[in-house]
Order: C-alpha cells, then structure tokens, then sequence
C-alpha cells in the first residue's frame, strides 16, 4: 500500500542536509506539504527547492519563543502543522573527564530541549484537530552508550523518554508520538571516515553495510501516515541489526 500523505504538512528541523533532507524530501514525495526547517536558510532553501510546494524557515530551535514564532508562522501560511519531525542535532564528541560543560549544556539544548519546544508548540494545534504524528530522531548510542559521547547519548536517550510521556499523554487526541533510533547512516561524517575505520565499523554491522538516510526516512514516512495509525510510543531502530 502507497504512503499518502496529501493534505498534511509537514515541518522537518534540521531539515537543510542529511537525514533530515532526505526525510523532508521523501514526505514531499508522499504528498506532504514541507516545511523545511533549519539554522542555515540556505540549506534550508536548497532543499525546499527540491519539493514541490515546500517552504524554508530559519530558526533556533533551542529558543523558546523563536519555535512559538515558527509554527505559528508554517500554521497561517501552510494552513496547519499535521506531522512534525525532531531532527534537529549536533555533537560535541569528548571523554567524559575532559568535556566541557558547554559542549554538553549545547548538545542536550539542540538535541532535547528542542524537541520539547517544538512539540509542546507544534502538540496544541493537533490536539484541537485531533491529528497528529510526531517523530523524533532518538539513535542507538541512547540506547546502547558509546564511549566520547556521553552528551550526545544521553540527549538521544532523553529523547526517547520524551517520546513515551508524550506518546501517554496525547494518545486520546489521535496525536501519536514514537521515535526512530538510526545506526551508522551514509552521510558527511561517515563519508570522512577512513577505509580501515569504515571496514571496522561495518564489520560489527549483522547486515554488513552502512544504512542510507531512506532507510531512516522511509520509517518516518510509516509513522506519519495512516498505515501507522495504532503506533505511538514505539521506537523503531533502523541499524542493520547492530543493537539487537
């Protein structure tokens, strides 16, 4: 059965490059409306060129009420915000005896804190439609650890907490809430990597291969849609069997 997405929009952080371009792409390849959410509006405005009918918006989704501003600007222009994807992120790798405590207060702030203001601002709209998807990018170091990113883990593993209370919380409204754990995904920090440390790191992969960001963004057009429609509080891992 197709994904149909016609009639929602969609607003994707983080959404100017990687796995949130890929994810903001393939929803608009499913009929979603995109908003195309990023802290760059050139990347922003690259990708929303790529999608028929999509728009770029600028914002620091770690300030409260720039994400006020922001969904209520996607609501009167694009008419709604039906789905919402947290996949706004960062790291601030480091052993946990030499982190600084500002590469873990930004960390946690991109990573968790925004996924919070976005969806207690984008969750009221939905509630009072009584529709609603919420996905939020969570990854298996929140689920597995890794040694030099205990800030990064532990937002991902907050994330995941989030999801749950939300999912709880929203459930009777139609507005449900899950999260996807990616694994080691292609992209511009895997692709830097070396040969030696990219064969080692496939070889820890049951699947043997690394993932391509529409692995990730085919699971988040599932959750968005109707085909999941009895799916909240769920995350779904998306690693090639590393974690299981």
């Amino acid at each position: 059965m197709k994904i149909d997405l016609t009639g929602k929009v969609a607003l994707v952080t983080g959404g100017g490059r990687g796995i949130g371009r890929s994810i903001a792409t393939t929803l608009g390849a499913c009929g979603a409306t995109v908003a195309v959410v990023d802290i760059n509006m050139t990347n922003a405005e690259a990708v929303a060129g790529e999608i028929a009918g999509a728009r770029a918006y600028v914002c620091d989704v770690t300030i409260a009420a720039d994400v006020v501003a922001l969904v209520d600007q996607v609501e009167k222009e694009l008419g709604s915000c039906d789905i919402l994807v947290n996949n706004a992120g960062i790291t601030r790798d480091g052993l946990l005896v030499r982190m600084k405590d500002e590469d873990w207060d930004a960390v946690l702030a991109t990573n968790l804190r925004s996924a919070f203001l976005t969806t207690r601002a984008a969750s009221r709209g939905m509630m009072k439609r009584r529709w609603g998807r919420i996905v939020n990018m969570a990854s298996v170091v929140g689920i597995m650890g890794n040694k030099g990113q205990a800030n990064y883990a532990a937002s991902k593993a907050g994330l995941i907490g989030l999801t749950k209370s939300v999912a709880k919380e929203l459930a009777s409204r139609n507005v449900l809430c899950n999260a996807i754990a990616p694994g080691f995904i292609e992209t511009e920090m895997t692709a830097a990597m070396t040969p030696d440390a990219r064969t080692a790191l496939t070889g820890v992969i049951p699947m043997d291969r690394l993932g391509q960001p529409a692995d990730v963004s085919g699971a988040v057009a599932w959750l968005a849609s109707d085909l999941a429609a009895y799916v909240t509080g769920q995350v779904i891992v998306v690693d090639g069997g590393l974690a299981m």
